[in-house]
């Protein structure tokens, strides 16, 4: 599993993101990620994606695109260049790109939209990886996720699957088989958020929760029992054949060495 971990960058600015950019390389990652939220969007996104083509090809790189963060003006000027941006993808081997609504959906412009346009586009041949939240049902009430899932997967443009950060692996569980047995037919990668628990991470969380991303008071109150269930998320993620995605910061060798240990000692 500690080879095919897929690690998400989190940065400032470009002198920031070359230091990690280092650091990984020096220490044999090669599968980054990186996000379209927070400082990371319009110029800095667009910088970012130059600025590693340019200097940094040797890695594999999925950069998330958000149609909230990068929305331009109107629908039709934003679907234009998140249009080029999937073109500009065909020509270079080094990335893919993972599609995300936003935090906060834009009104007919949200994923589901841009995969119907882009499926009308002409000679167009890309494949893209979707967001999916296991937990919106049972713990925020919101019945849909299914049903936007099976509208994205009918559109014939998706390779993988980017499952939402919970603490509910019986939920988990539920939507996993769900999902293997609607897109049976497809051969659909599964990508999977993980984060390392620490106090600092706690403390960040309660401080300001993070929208529709459920975490258990058991574990928020208690960080070894939030251990105990990394480890338990770890070994569920590598029955699966789920790939971990590490969304927290690994840019020392001490944390980097944190990460590794929860991945070699899933229960």
């Amino acid at each position: 599993m500690k080879n095919n971990i897929r690690f998400e960058l989190s940065f400032k600015n470009i002198s920031q993101l070359n230091d990690k950019l280092n650091f990984c390389k020096l220490n044999n990652i090669n599968n980054i990620n990186i996000p379209c939220k927070g400082l990371i969007k319009k110029d800095l996104f667009n910088s970012t994606i130059k600025y590693i083509s340019k200097n940094h090809n040797e890695f594999n790189v999925i950069y998330h695109y958000s149609l909230y963060h990068q929305y331009s003006k109107n629908k039709e000027k934003s679907y234009q260049q998140f249009l080029d941006f999937v073109k500009s993808s065909q020509t270079n081997v080094n990335y893919e790109i993972l599609l995300v609504s936003g935090s906060n959906k834009k009104k007919n412009f949200d994923s589901i939209d841009a995969l119907s346009y882009l499926k009308k586009e002409k000679n167009l041949k890309v494949k893209l990886g979707i967001a999916y939240n296991p937990y919106l049902k049972k713990y925020y009430k919101i019945s849909s996720e299914r049903e936007r899932f099976e509208r994205k997967i009918s559109t014939g443009l998706i390779n993988s699957i980017w499952f939402q950060y919970g603490t509910d692996i019986k939920v988990l569980q539920n939507e996993v088989t769900y999902l293997k047995n609607v897109a049976k037919e497809e051969n659909l990668n599964l990508f999977g958020s993980l984060f390392i628990p620490s106090k600092q991470f706690i403390a960040r969380f309660k401080f300001r929760p993070w929208k529709e991303v459920y975490i258990s008071e058991k574990y928020l109150n208690a960080l070894e029992n939030f251990f105990d269930f990394t480890k338990d998320l770890v070994s569920f993620y590598k029955e699966h054949n789920i790939t971990p995605v590490i969304e927290s910061d690994f840019s020392s060798s001490e944390k980097l060495v944190s990460v590794y240990s929860f991945l070699e000692n899933e229960r």
